[in-house]
Parts: structure tokens; sequence; C-alpha cells
């Protein structure tokens, strides 16, 4: 109860402040479906059009699905929480079987699609870009440790990246308003999962298990593969437990290489803040000015000059 009397102080925008299109009251009846941005074993996720011209992203739940629940706990986690690097929430809505939680449309997708993208053209994310997303992805865990939330599902395909470049975490179904280490379950996705979350042990865990999946995360941007990929992706799990880090490339430059393994020490404490990390050498190095989405279309051009 603590947490949350806190965060009702958090300053809220005045309508002066918020731009037309987030006035809006949305509603399924009025919206119009445009085309699925994704599915999964949670639902759908639409791209969908309100009255007026307006784009959000709309993520649709069968009410009758074990997924509510992780949908509610996003709905609880967003409407509390505002910050330039997570992705905003704007209203829900329901019928008779389906719950719709309404977000901001990020118009680029997942950095797992953008690395994706680029691998099939023979590219891949420059170390430069990189750093820029992880400045940013700390600056949005930072904010969610500073209001004692651990987002505990870190991995690129739950952060998003807007045409200018900005990045914001998503997929908040398995967040947590928390207090010290008093997380239990076994939640995440397993291949960036901290060794005390598969343990589960009496001792419990806090939001340091998001830096070490931050670490994988920057593991995964830099090489364009999971944490524990193929042919180790078998014993992925039970290197976890034994506190038997992802492999780290000896190609990757130092900074990125000192920073991942400082993200990855099997003693969460001994792991740093997000705060910390934000004066680390390698995101210090982020251009601000470079243009990720860019890099795409540059390569784009320079296969077609190829033909």
């Amino acid at each position: 109860m603590a947490a949350r009397s806190r965060t009702s102080s958090l300053p809220r925008r005045t309508i002066q402040d918020v731009p037309t299109c987030e006035n809006i009251k949305l509603s399924m009846n009025e919206c119009r479906k445009v085309d699925v941005l994704g599915r999964g074993s949670y639902g759908t996720v639409w791209r969908v059009m309100a009255p007026g011209g307006c784009f959000f992203a709309a993520k649709e739940v069968s009410s009758s699905d074990r997924a509510t629940e992780q949908l509610e706990q996003e709905i609880a986690i967003l409407s509390e929480f505002q910050h330039e690097n997570i992705v905003r929430y704007y209203g829900t809505d329901k019928d008779e079987s389906k719950i719709y939680i309404f977000l901001e449309l990020v118009t680029q997708g997942s950095i797992y699609k953008l690395y994706s993208t680029l691998h099939g053209l023979g590219e891949s994310l420059s170390d430069s870009t990189v750093s820029k997303y992880t400045r940013q992805i700390l600056q949005g865990l930072k904010y969610l440790h500073d209001h004692n939330v651990i987002h505990r599902d870190i991995k690129c395909a739950n952060i998003l990246v807007d045409a200018n470049g900005s990045v914001k975490l998503a997929d908040f179904g398995l967040a947590k308003i928390t207090e010290g280490n008093n997380n239990h379950s076994c939640r995440g996705t397993p291949y960036w999962m901290a060794p005390e979350v598969l343990k589960t042990t009496n001792q419990g865990y806090g939001i340091a298990a998001d830096i070490w999946s931050l670490g994988c995360t920057v593991l995964e941007m830099l090489t364009g593969k999971f944490p524990y990929d193929k042919p180790e992706g078998n014993r992925a799990l039970f290197n976890i437990l034994l506190g038997k880090p992802p492999e780290i490339p000896d190609s990757l430059p130092r900074h990125p290489r000192d920073f991942i393994q400082k993200c990855l020490q099997v003693n969460p404490h001994d792991r740093p803040t997000a705060i910390e990390l934000l004066n680390h050498p390698f995101v210090q190095e982020a251009r601000m000015t470079y243009i990720p989405v860019q890099q795409v279309n540059d390569a784009h051009f320079r296969r077609r000059l190829t033909f």
C-alpha cells in the first residue's frame, strides 16, 4: 500500500499539456481495426484508427482467457506511471467477450523485429545505435525502479522503437510493484531470467533481476542472437541455475563487453543499479543524433544497387 501512495503523488499533465489525440475517449465500437501488429498466447495486438484519424495500438484478450490477469496487471502499472521511455497507456474498453487496452502506437515495432530485418539484409545494429538504445532502456528502468516497479520481462521483443529513434519499454503483464527482495514467483522469459528468479528460493529477488535481463538484452542487440543461443539452448536453464552467464563474444569492443559483464554478475548485490549504469562509458558514447531506422533504409538501398 505504501508503494501505491507514492505513485499517487506523481505529477499529472493538465489537459492543455496533452495533444489532441490523447484527449479522445477510446471505444472499440468507434475505432476501426486496420491491421494486426502481432499475435501471441495472450491474444492479438491491432493497429486501430480512432475518430478523427488518430492511430493507436489495441491489445485484445478474451475475457475468459487466463491472460486477462496479466492484462489487468499491465493496466494497473501503466495507468500509474508515465515516462518518455515507457509505452503510454490511453484507456481500456470491454464488450461481452473481449477486453481491450489502448496503447501508444510505436511505429517501427520491437528491437527484435528491427535487428531481424537488418540481419536478413546482411546488416546489424551498430554499436552506437545499441549504445543509444541502452541509454533509453536504462532511463525507463531507472524510473520504474525509483518507483519500486520490477518489469520482469526485459528483452528486445518487449522494447519498441519509434521512427525518431526513441525507445520505449512495453509489455508490462509481468511487472509488479515490489518492496525489496519479496518476489518468489518464477516469472519472465527463461533465457533472459536471472539465476535468482529461476531458483525461487526463500531469499527471493528484486529489481536487480531486471539488470541481469538488461545485460542479456544488450548482448542480444549486439550479436543479433538470443542469449544462450543454439546449440547451447537446451542446456540454458541448467546453466543459468548454475550461475553461468551467456557467452560474450571476444569480438565485442571493450566498453560493451564490460557493460554486459557488470550486468551479468551472478550475485544480484554485485550488479550496478540503473543509475550507476547510466554513467558507464558504453552508455556515455551514445550519439543521440543517430537515426536507426535510416540504417534499414540504407541497407535496402545498397542491396538494390547490386542488382
